[in-house]
């Protein structure tokens, strides 16, 4: 039996949040269709608990929701989370786990994962910045959109912690500011916008 080659080039969606994540991860997810043809990766930055998303997430998308381990292929489709106290990298279309850089202070594993985008993912790129505390991510985000990406905060008045978001905001890289709703209608239009049209 011949194992199906997975294309490396559909739209990647970052989503990185941290405290007041899970309201915007829900509400987001909540909107998005389940045959989008776009993988999204959610970055939740923890420093010592274990993440609990891959149990809450299931029961708000029809999508397989999977807690990424070494070597998990990415795929449309799908939900991926990251595991705690790790860095997230992706080569050759599979995800690359490595011991956390930065194990004191704030993190940075958002900003970690979008660079790692930039430099190995054919794809679309959209980073999205929901609610956290401090700034992890804003340093990528003018990288994204060299590469052709599309970035987008949610709205602070939307966000449980506006921090993240407001720092993603000043770096002037940003595309859209947007509530979790509206970014699931942006992420369907250019999920739409980035797949052929079949005539019949």
């Amino acid at each position: 039996m011949i194992a199906m080659k997975v294309s490396k080039d559909f739209p990647v969606v970052c989503v990185g949040g941290s405290a007041g994540g899970l309201d915007a991860y829900i509400r987001l997810l909540k909107h998005l269709p389940s045959d989008m043809g776009v993988a999204i990766v959610i970055v939740n930055h923890l420093r010592t608990v274990d993440t609990k998303l891959h149990e809450i997430l299931p029961r708000v998308t029809q999508m397989p929701v999977r807690l990424i381990t070494e070597g998990l292929d990415l795929r449309p489709d799908h939900v991926f989370i990251i595991p705690p106290q790790r860095d997230l990298h992706v080569q050759d279309g599979q995800f690359r786990l490595e011991p956390i850089s930065k194990p004191r202070g704030w993190p940075d594993v958002i900003t970690v994962f979008l660079r790692s985008l930039t430099e190995n993912w054919d794809g679309k790129l959209i980073a999205v910045i929901v609610s956290g505390y401090d700034g992890d991510g804003a340093d990528a985000l003018c990288g994204i959109k060299d590469v052709g990406g599309i970035t987008i905060a949610q709205k602070l008045e939307t966000a449980g912690q506006p921090d993240m978001p407001a720092s993603a905001i000043a770096s002037g890289c940003i595309d859209f500011i947007l509530s979790p709703e509206a970014i699931a209608r942006e992420i369907v239009r250019i999920a739409g916008a980035d797949r052929p049209t079949i005539r019949h």
